[in-house]
């Protein structure tokens, strides 16, 4: 009867609400950072910082991978069973790394990083510029506060009316050619990177032998460097040349057609399926 039962945990609760706090946590450091950082930047300067956020936003995966190859090769009881006492290695199907161990390291960091947001200035003064605020007057201070209180009286009243409000603004979002268009390219882009992120490892794995360990490593070193300096020298380049809108856009396509086309060489770089007893090659 024990053998029959079906292993069920409720454990994969906790990882997908963390993943959802996660992504809470990172919403004001990707699409209000970059907004932020367009406020008070001058237009010139704006790509490099922005090629500069990007930059960190891939050395951290970057920097993760390595983290992964380490806890990959750590026992996932590691604490509670003696390392004598495992009888397998980590490039056998059996072996399970300690995968909890970089959440938790993660959780840790992530938690540190963020303490320095909480001193950021809602405003700053824009690049470039040495204006201070001017004084203002009692009677203005008296005036501007009355117009505050009506305009939070009149959100308090209205606050109802959100929904009604956001189902046109959405519509209109979504018959932009231009928005629609960068969210298509965007998808096609993350399906490729996500397809090697996550499968990758895997054919490393079972075609040559690898430990998951090495595998992860492996798609760190070879992958995310590479994306960080292009990262990098793109920003430097837009902000060296003064690129405009229009300009960036005719060079992302054009690069953008250059990487698929070599994206598509991979289809013939395809190694032989290896012998399997009994399936692909008889046991003798």
């Amino acid at each position: 009867t024990e053998c029959k039962k079906e292993p069920g945990s409720l454990l994969w609760i906790f990882v997908m609400v963390g993943n959802i706090v996660r992504g809470m946590g990172e919403t004001p450091i990707m699409p209000l950072g970059i907004s932020y950082l367009e406020d008070f930047a001058k237009a010139e300067n704006s790509p490099f910082y922005l090629g500069c956020l990007h930059t960190a936003a891939v050395i951290g995966p970057f920097i993760g991978s390595l983290l992964a190859s380490f806890c990959a090769q750590l026992f996932v009881d590691l604490g509670s069973v003696d390392a004598e006492d495992i009888t397998i290695t980590a490039t056998d199907a059996r072996w399970v790394g300690a995968w909890w161990l970089g959440i938790l390291i993660c959780a840790l960091l992530n938690l540190l990083a963020g303490i320095p947001f909480w001193f950021l200035p809602k405003s700053l003064v824009k690049e470039g510029e040495t204006k201070k605020p001017v004084e203002m007057s009692e009677k203005s201070i008296v005036l501007l506060h009355d117009k505050t209180e009506a305009k939070q009286t009149h959100h308090t009243n209205t606050s109802h009316y959100f929904i009604p409000d956001f189902i046109p603004f959405l519509k209109a979002l979504f018959r932009n050619p231009v928005y629609m268009l960068f969210i298509s390219i965007t998808v096609l882009q993350f399906n490729a990177f996500i397809g090697m992120i996550y499968f990758m490892p895997k054919y490393f794995e079972q075609q040559f032998g690898k430990s998951a360990s090495d595998a992860i490593f492996l798609i760190g070193v070879y992958n995310l460097p590479v994306i960080c300096v292009g990262y990098f020298v793109g920003g430097l380049l837009m902000k060296k040349f003064k690129i405009n809108i229009y300009q960036a856009a005719n060079i992302a396509f054009w690069l953008s057609s250059l990487e698929y086309a070599l994206y598509f060489v991979v289809f013939w770089n395809v190694c032989d399926t290896s012998p399997v007893a009994g399936l692909t090659v008889s046991y003798e």
